[in-house]
């Protein structure tokens, strides 16, 4: 997992923007989001709330996902995951 300041150079295969959401509301987000795509596919995910971090790449693991970057970008809220094969 690489931690920047600046967006990786990494060709995603769609966009999520959850804003401010938080905790539980973010993960059911994001679960909802990453459905819509296949294995292996690129989710590049912008949230700013501050627990975004933690709660991303727990989620991550969880599910069996790769966190291939996380806070980058100026207000390091851009996350990049590759779904895995179990969601």
């Amino acid at each position: 997992m690489q931690t920047m300041n600046k967006l990786p150079n990494i060709e995603s295969d769609a966009v999520f923007d959850f804003g401010e959401l938080g905790c539980g509301d973010l993960i059911v987000a994001l679960l909802k989001a990453m459905r819509t795509l296949e294995s292996g596919q690129i989710a590049q995910v912008h949230a700013v709330d501050p627990g975004a971090p933690v709660d991303i790449a727990a989620w991550c693991n969880m599910i069996g996902n790769d966190l291939l970057a996380d806070c980058c970008g100026e207000d390091s809220a851009y996350f990049y995951i590759k779904k895995g094969d179990r969601t």
